[in-house]
């Protein structure tokens, strides 16, 4: 059950351009569960900018419409911000219109799902496989051949240009 207190929190978060999942409870990772790449908070915050943090690491989202990434089409790889770990290809991006960087397949083993009961409802939350990093959400209302519309932070990735790997 949510407060009063945690709907303040939830309008503070949004008027800073950022979500509240982290206020809300959610937790930081699946208990118990172990990713190649572990490191301590302090760890990750030396490596991360604040948004970078507050996404991978807390279960933030940036506001729509603000990551250059969105609409960037060039042919190439979406890593993780966290730890390079490519995650997506360009061949996979499309313009789902809703203002974060979308993809229909992840390549193969790059990520893992949970699901996540934020926000007063059920959604499949996506992270990293390889540091656990959260990602985003997919939704069952993408184009073919998968169906599926995996809605990243542009945050939580870097974009790798065709050739300069």
């Amino acid at each position: 059950m949510y407060t009063r207190r945690d709907f303040t929190k939830i309008s503070a978060a949004f008027a800073g351009g950022l979500t509240a999942a982290p206020l809300l409870g959610h937790a930081e990772e699946p208990a118990g569960q172990r990713f190649e790449i572990m490191k301590s908070d302090a760890e990750w915050k030396k490596q991360l900018s604040p948004e970078q943090f507050l996404v991978l690491r807390k279960h933030g989202t940036e506001r729509a419409g603000t990551s250059p990434l969105d609409k960037t089409y060039a042919a190439g790889l979406y890593n993780c911000a966290g730890c390079d770990l490519p995650l997506f290809t360009s061949d996979t991006k499309f313009d789902s219109g809703t203002g974060w960087p979308s993809f229909f397949k992840p390549l193969d083993n790059a990520v893992g799902t949970q699901i996540d009961k934020s926000f007063f409802s059920t959604r499949t939350e996506v992270h990293c496989s390889r540091c656990g990093g959260h990602l985003g959400h997919v939704f069952e209302d993408g184009p073919q051949p998968t169906g599926l519309r995996y809605c990243m932070n542009g945050v939580a990735l870097k974009f790798v240009p065709k050739g300069a790997a």
